[in-house]
């Protein structure tokens, strides 16, 4: 797939997440607590933004001619070796990762308080902002 026209999935997909998670940040600013579906669904709106954006990171990888790691820590480690991303973004990435590898892996010690806190505070704006900006190799 052409790079430009994955970057406008992303981007689509990015904005689909991020109108549900805005959802549930509005729900949570009047004070009201979410169901546990629209709990789930906030796990599953941040497990897909990440995912995609592990993605992404991988396209850019591929498009730059640069070998494309399994992990993605790793390639977003990559994509600041690359300059792609800035360095300084990094423990963000990482913690992010690390939020869906314990949506994925270790979901029954997730704590539902903190991922919320998260969402009322759009902890998740800057995946949805490297999801809609296109990028170039």
């Amino acid at each position: 797939m052409r790079l430009d026209l994955y970057q406008a999935e992303t981007a689509r997909i990015a904005a689909e997440q991020a109108t549900l998670l805005a959802n549930a940040q509005a729900i949570l600013a009047n004070g009201q607590n979410l169901s546990p579906l629209e709990q789930n669904g906030v796990l599953h709106a941040l497990q897909v933004l990440i995912e995609n954006a592990i993605g992404k990171a991988k396209q850019l990888l591929k498009a730059s001619n640069q070998p494309v790691p399994v992990s993605g820590y790793d390639a977003f480690n990559a994509l600041a070796t690359h300059k792609l991303i800035n360095a300084a973004d990094l423990p963000e990435w990482n913690a992010a990762i690390g939020l869906r590898n314990r949506i994925v892996h270790d979901y029954m010690n997730i704590n539902m308080a903190q991922v919320l806190n998260l969402v009322a505070a759009d902890k998740a704006g800057f995946i949805v902002r490297f999801l809609t900006t296109p990028l170039q190799p």
